[in-house]
């Protein structure tokens, strides 16, 4: 039995010259995601190399996955792994599930203008920079801040805490703290997959009695259910991005046992001790992860029936 003959597509010109200005732009961003995003990974050449820069990539010698075994060798490393990897985590689940709360419920808000002031309020905090933020942080849980007096006023406790000399409080702090500040800013994707929902399935649920809970259980989580799975792919991928900036400014000699990440890790050893191969292996290994996650995640998805990548 002869196989079905497969049309071909014949390249258009003419469609080509139709569109001509997204070609241009889509020109644009090819040539920037090429010059900046892959010829810079030549530069990934420097964890199997016993890199010196005056011998630069192309001269130094190489050493295979020396660099790796060292790596992976140290202690210090793999406490590093550990702790971006809870800090991650913990960004991940509260973030994603209080952005998801409090669009829901800002989306019950009835008032237009009391809507658009608790958003705009909301999502404020998403523009200051981290060195504000960890000044606030600062403030407000110093001995004398307003957290340490209110647990005394209620009795909690009889003297104020120092928290930021205690380890068991620091992944608490950095997941509270990314919380307040992107809460409101991650809502918004949120906000616009509601307000795509057909509102004649509100409704139709009104005609049926149903309240405001069974139509957020019945409409409103199924319709932005697509919108939740995406995003949840791609900040699984973003799991090891735990932070940089946050931790740095908080961590001390006291919490430096959790504080440290592997941007941290890689700040320290790669650059400021001159090690760039010891900082490019652990760049590698981040994005290794990163890819591994992405692509098991996306393969459950796609089992399950649900949005998907890829």
């Amino acid at each position: 039995m002869a196989s079905p003959k497969v049309k071909k597509t014949r390249f258009d010109w003419k469609e080509v010259k139709k569109q001509k200005v997204l070609m241009f732009w889509a020109a644009v961003f090819v040539i920037y995601g090429i010059i900046f995003c892959y010829i810079p990974l030549v530069g990934w050449l420097m964890a199997f190399q016993d890199y010196k820069p005056k011998d630069s990539i192309f001269g130094s010698k190489f050493v295979g996955f020396d660099k790796f075994v060292q790596l992976f060798s140290d202690n210090t490393f793999l406490e590093v792994i550990r702790n971006t990897l809870a800090m991650g985590i913990i960004n991940l689940v509260l973030t994603f599930v209080t952005a998801i709360a409090f669009a829901i419920l800002l989306n019950e808000i009835r008032l237009a203008i009391g809507k658009k002031v608790v958003q705009t309020i909301s999502y404020l905090p998403h523009f200051l920079s981290w060195i504000v933020v960890t000044g606030i942080l600062h403030d407000v849980l110093a001995s004398s801040g307003i957290i340490n007096e209110l647990l005394m006023n209620m009795g909690a406790i009889d003297q104020p805490i120092n928290f930021f000399a205690h380890p068991e409080y620091f992944w608490g702090i950095v997941g509270l703290s990314n919380v307040w500040k992107e809460t409101g800013w991650n809502a918004i994707i949120y906000l616009a997959a509601i307000t795509s929902i057909d509102p004649s399935l509100y409704e139709a649920a009104a005609i049926d009695g149903a309240g405001r809970w069974a139509k957020i259980r019945n409409i409103i989580l199924p319709g932005i259910m697509p919108t939740i799975m995406i995003l949840l792919l791609i900040n699984v991928g973003n799991v090891l991005n735990a932070g940089f900036e946050v931790q740095y400014l908080l961590g001390n000699g006291l919490v430096q046992s959790v504080s440290q990440t592997i941007d941290i890790y890689v700040l320290k050893w790669g650059i400021s001790q001159n090690d760039y191969a010891i900082g490019t292996a652990a760049g590698i290994f981040k994005s290794l992860v990163s890819i591994i996650l992405i692509v098991i995640c996306n393969q459950l998805a796609k089992r399950s029936g649900g949005e998907r990548l890829f």
